[in-house]
């Protein structure tokens, strides 16, 4: 393990990542507070303004996955699908087989320009939850309860909202409702039996109700879908964990584009459409394990050096004055600061560390659970 590697598995280090986000997170919810009074007077500079302050937090994010970890995304598609990338409004079916599947949407997002206004069905708990919750309340995310009765207006009022937003948008659907595992694929397939649906062997059963529901009220504003199919050399079990330590993980991404006149307007057609297109993506998955990589030409969009600017701005606002106060308290000789100083940092990381991963924890409860 080299010196570079070495230090990024380092508590205190990785503890200073998390302070810097935390706390920019914070100031960035507060600004965006702020921002409200805009909302009356001119809708659409609240929600450019807003759709900024949101790169600069999620971007962080993605400044690990791209620049701490180094983790490699590769895109296997034509020139023309990614040449419409950023350029128009589109829905984003992604399979959601990893923790990090998210991660590398956003990194995908970031290098084509809508990372800010990047757009997601959120469960209503997440609301309540800082940075995260907070932030996409500003940026007018739909929340929902998972409970079609109690939703039905909210959802469709929220997407509607969304119909006149000025900036690109990829609004970013998980059909399969659940992060995949053993257990919930057995579960799945018994309901697919019982609905005379064919069976998926790297899929859950898509739910098709939030995918038509969004095509039907983004009409007129998405000109396409695009399939996302992802997976990892190598075998690779991707985790949170391995990020913030600083392991290199190689992504393959399958991108296809759907045009929205080539789907069916009708609700039952459209969702007929949706289930075989998820056979499509166990074929593309199928081929994948056999051959270690996806159909089609590739292409690899280089990293941008805006998330990393982004990092060190905030780190330098935020740790120089921590750091220039610790040069102060040594400075200083006296002993009662040095010893107060000591036990405010013996003390405090583990204090943010368990605070830091009860909310990750509580946040991806409700992000991977099923109702």
């Amino acid at each position: 393990m080299g010196l570079v590697a070495y230090l990024k598995t380092q508590f205190v280090l990785q503890l200073l990542l998390g302070f810097v986000f935390v706390v920019s997170g914070l100031l960035i919810n507060f600004i965006q507070l702020l921002t409200c009074v805009l909302w009356p007077i001119d809708k659409q500079l609240y929600r450019r303004i807003n759709t900024r302050l949101s790169y600069s937090l999620w971007s962080q994010l993605v400044m690990l996955l791209e620049w701490w970890s180094g983790t490699q995304c590769t895109l296997y598609t034509d020139q023309a699908t990614v040449d419409k990338f950023g350029k128009e409004h589109v829905i984003i079916i992604l399979n959601h087989n990893y923790e990090i599947d998210f991660l590398c949407g956003w990194t995908i997002c970031e290098r084509y320009g809508v990372l800010g206004s990047s757009k997601v069905l959120a469960k209503h708990e997440l609301l309540k939850v800082p940075l995260i919750g907070w932030t996409w309340y500003f940026l007018e995310i739909v929340f929902c309860k998972r409970k079609w009765e109690e939703d039905r207006e909210t959802v469709f009022r929220g997407l509607e909202r969304l119909r006149d937003y000025p900036e690109f948008m990829w609004f970013l659907l998980y059909c399969e409702g659940t992060r995949f595992t053993e257990k919930k694929h057995q579960i799945s397939m018994e309901v697919a039996e019982s609905k005379g649906l064919p069976k998926l062997k790297y899929h859950l059963l898509p739910r098709t109700k939030g995918f038509t529901t969004a095509l039907k009220c983004l009409q007129g504003t998405v000109s396409a879908v695009y399939d996302v199919t992802l997976n990892f050399k190598d075998h690779q079990v991707p985790t949170l964990l391995g990020i913030i330590n600083g392991k290199k993980y190689m992504a393959d991404m399958r991108i296809r584009r759907f045009p929205v006149e080539e789907i069916p307007e009708d609700e039952k057609e459209c969702a007929n459409w949706l289930h075989k297109l998820y056979q499509e993506k166990d074929a593309l998955q199928e081929h994948y394990h056999k051959e270690g990589t996806f159909p089609g030409p590739t292409i690899t969009p280089p990293r941008r050096l805006w998330t990393l600017l982004n990092f060190l701005f905030w780190a330098a606002l935020l740790l120089s004055p921590l750091i220039n106060f610790a040069c102060g308290v040594v400075v200083s000789g006296s002993p009662l600061l040095i010893l107060g100083f000591s036990l405010f940092l013996i003390v405090a990381p583990p204090f943010a560390a368990i605070t830091t991963v009860s909310r990750l924890g509580y946040v991806y409860q409700f992000c991977t659970s099923r109702d």
